[in-house]
């Protein structure tokens, strides 16, 4: 089993933006990341931490650079191979909740698992499961906008880990909440962690979720300033 769930090197990520020069998001950043950890991703607007966020969780291709999880090198993966590891390995929330508004709360947790091709019988004890974790047990049949905006983010992290993940990947999940449902969705993660040895990497602006995580790490201009 490899030492750190999660690492990259040399990574870089440029955009040609109607300039003889590219202009770089990500510069060459190294990290290193073990099983269980909850880590913030912090910085100003234009950092470059949903950027690097993306890159990490096979959203975008980088320029250049390796990334390696799990043990397995992604960047020498076909396109329809990452499709299927994002599918199998990773995990993703994102802040407008993604959520289909026909569908009721447990048919949007069970998709990954339709995705899959399992049926109702093979995912059902493992859906209820995760509800139960999330605390909305009872709210199985309501539609999206019968839940408030916390519980539609508890929703989304539910089918985000309803595959049993290896890494959730978290880009600024409590940015549209107000105070209280952005701090019962981020003491729902910190259970993850702590009950369940989730892994999680998130990005955040906000200086208060820093008591919820285990390392906080700085970008500025595309390169860590600081890794905490």
């Amino acid at each position: 089993m490899a030492e750190f769930i999660l690492q990259s090197k040399k990574l870089v990520k440029t955009y040609k933006i109607d300039s003889p020069s590219p202009v770089y998001a990500i510069r060459g950043v190294n990290v290193k990341l073990k099983k269980g950890e909850f880590v913030a991703l912090m910085g100003r607007s234009g950092s470059g931490k949903s950027t690097f966020l993306h890159q990490l969780a096979l959203l975008d291709v980088p320029t250049s650079g390796y990334i390696e999880i799990n043990g397995v090198d992604v960047s020498k993966l076909t396109e329809k191979e990452r499709s299927k590891f994002r599918l199998q390995v990773l995990g993703y929330v994102f802040q407008d909740y993604a959520l289909i508004p026909e569908l009721t709360l447990y048919e949007n947790i069970a998709l990954p698992m339709m995705a899959l091709g399992l049926s109702r019988g093979e995912y059902d004890s493992d859906v209820r499961e995760i509800i139960r974790r999330v605390g909305l047990t009872g709210r199985e049949g309501n539609v999206p906008s019968e839940l408030s905006g916390g519980e539609q983010q508890r929703v989304s992290i539910a089918r985000a880990i309803v595959n049993k993940p290896e890494i959730l990947f978290a880009d600024e999940p409590t940015a549209n909440l107000d105070s209280e449902a952005a701090k019962a969705v981020l003491e729902v993660m910190r259970e993850l962690v702590d009950k369940y040895g989730q892994t999680i990497i998130m990005v955040t602006h906000e200086q208060d979720d820093r008591k919820y995580v285990d390392r906080v790490i700085w970008l500025k201009d595309g390169l860590i300033t600081e890794d905490k």
